[in-house]
């Protein structure tokens, strides 16, 4: 049974200028994301500035989403880390928080071989019973999880049951999902890639672009559940623009600014992220003004 199919919003963890979790405004971002139709929340990923997070904010950011969502849709808590006991540490405890599935990024920074990555997954997996979602994001982790590991892990291991892949690699996800037979959930993790993932088995999207379209995003993967492949691809085309434009700095600092543009959240951003260029907002405004949402 997959955790979701459709649009699942990498949703971001509003600030207070004074770099604190703004709960309140966060609290107004889940139900503006449940409101519109997204499928699923996933909260604590690389969108959601998981990295700059300590254990304890990360841990009751993960549990005030789910007190808020409140099981009118699946949560996905991202509780990876470069070390394999902070990454079982942070899974035990959202597994207490009442959360449907954990999305693990592979290890960034140790680069770990193929065996390593295998086993890393394979012991945090084995010490929840929440199933696992591996997170393929070789741009951010400078290590790629192939096809055969994310294979292995998935039949050998019951509780992992798919990936959000990352890579851009469309050959390489071709390539899982004709070795796997369909056996295993593939969700695109890039917003300009739905369609053609989802064309290869893919059932939905870890989102950045759903938060600020959270409807247009669930929109895309419907159709294209449905059965209506030309009007999905219509649809992703359409959104083409605002997805370079949400992504013409690092993330999460030009969704955060739209956000704020859309009067949601305030924007702020923990460093070492910092406020977008001048000339960037401006292509953004004019992206989000063409596509309808500003």
């Amino acid at each position: 049974m997959s955790i979701f199919k459709g649009s699942g919003v990498a949703i971001v963890t509003p600030m207070t200028d004074k770099g604190e979790v703004n709960y309140e405004q966060f609290a107004k971002l889940l139900e503006f994301q449940i409101a519109k139709g997204t499928d699923a929340i996933i909260v604590c990923g690389t969108t959601g500035e998981s990295s700059t997070l300590t254990h304890e904010e990360h841990l009751e950011v993960i549990r005030y989403c789910a007190e808020v969502v409140a099981g009118r849709i699946p949560v996905v808590a991202g509780t990876g880390s470069n070390c394999t006991d902070t990454a079982i540490y942070l899974s035990k405890e959202a597994e207490k928080s009442g959360v449907d599935g954990l999305l693990l990024v592979s290890p960034y920074y140790n680069k770990a071989t193929q065996n390593g990555l295998y086993a890393h997954f394979k012991a945090v997996a084995d010490s929840v019973k929440l199933p696992v979602l591996l997170y393929n994001v070789p741009s951010r982790t400078s290590c790629n999880i192939a096809p055969e590991t994310i294979l292995r892990l998935c039949t050998d291991v019951e509780n992992i049951v798919g990936v959000k892949e990352a890579s851009g690699d469309i050959s390489q996800i071709a390539r899982l999902a004709a070795i796997s037979g369909g056996k295993i959930d593939i969700y695109s993790g890039n917003d300009n890639q739905i369609v053609p993932v989802m064309s290869l088995g893919g059932i939905g999207v870890i989102s950045v672009l759903a938060n600020v379209a959270p409807a247009q995003t669930h929109e895309i993967c419907q159709k294209y559940l449905d059965g209506d492949a030309k009007e999905s691809c219509r649809l992703q085309l359409e959104a083409m623009e605002l997805c370079d434009a949400l992504f013409c700095e690092v993330n999460p600092i030009p969704v955060k600014k739209a956000l704020s543009l859309m009067g949601i959240i305030d924007g702020a951003l923990r460093m070492p992220l910092s406020e977008m260029e001048p000339a960037n907002t401006e292509r953004l405004e004019k992206a989000m003004r063409a596509y309808g949402i500003l």
